[in-house]
């Protein structure tokens, strides 16, 4: 009746006959809605409160390095130079996080409780405290234009399906800084890639890649403003997902509302 699933292979779940929900089991359920035989039955996401700060931790991490310019001291240290840098204050470094769903929002108010001047960008409005924000079509220029480091936690969906493009880092200023812990899909690699060759970024953290595992003979590798990391940014933890799990699976069974459904329609 319930099946538990990530990234089952395509017709999978069409032959259990007496499926009547689908739990995906990561964030993100575009592997799923991709199924083209998927069974016509709710699917909800987990809700792991340990996976979505974990994945905070990983954007602030990042963020922090670059912040810090912890890279660069890195070198100074293996040429043995004393060098210290021009620091820039937090007031002065501006985040974006873009997709303000339940990892978004937390990923956000964090940055704002370091001191990060910090907004955010979603497809519909949405008001949050501390955190300007911005949406739609209409709001992402406006919102890439003021963004020094940006974080993409957006669903892979057909509208942000190669959202970021040669036209989407060119709104970055100049520098910008750029961590991808959503989807690779969301990124066209080639303009990245031409991004960081000219300058106009300053570096790419990359968790996710539009073909995982990343080739061994993709640029990325030993791109030297690129950092790659194998899909770990967020981890579902069964201590903490379950209770999630266990109140829809008893929602269903007693003919209730589920929590975190998913709309097939705008994909998450």
């Amino acid at each position: 009746e319930v099946a538990l699933a990530w990234k089952p292979d395509p017709g999978l779940l069409a032959t259990f006959r007496n499926l009547r929900l689908i739990v995906s089991l990561g964030m993100g359920v575009d592997h799923l809605l991709t199924d083209p035989e998927l069974p016509d039955v709710p699917i909800v996401r987990i809700m792991d409160d340990g996976l979505v700060g974990q994945m905070a931790e990983y954007a602030i991490y990042w963020a922090l390095r670059h912040h810090r310019d912890i890279d660069k001291y890195a070198a100074h240290q293996r040429a043995r130079q004393w060098k210290p840098l021009d620091f820039v204050d937090t007031l002065h470094r501006r985040v974006g996080v873009m997709g303000l769903g339940t990892i978004g929002q937390d990923t956000a108010g964090k940055f704002a409780m370091l001191g990060f001047p910090t907004a955010g960008w979603s497809r519909t409005k949405k008001e949050l405290t501390g955190i300007e924000t911005f949406h739609g079509p209409e709001g992402l220029a406006s919102f890439l234009a003021r963004t020094d480091i940006l974080v993409d936690v957006l669903p892979l969906t057909r509208d942000t399906h190669g959202l970021l493009d040669a036209k989407a880092f060119a709104a970055l200023p100049k520098g910008a800084y750029f961590i991808n812990m959503a989807r690779g899909g969301h990124v066209v690699d080639d303009a990245l890639l031409a991004a960081l060759e000219s300058d106009h970024l300053s570096g790419a953290v990359l968790d996710v890649f539009n073909q995982e595992p990343l080739p061994a003979d993709h640029p990325y590798w030993t791109h030297p403003k690129v950092h790659v990391t194998p899909h770990i940014a967020g981890a579902t933890n069964p201590r903490t997902a379950s209770p999630g799990v266990i109140e829809n699976i008893k929602r269903l069974r007693q003919g209730r509302e589920l929590i975190h459904r998913v709309d097939a329609k705008t994909g998450y």
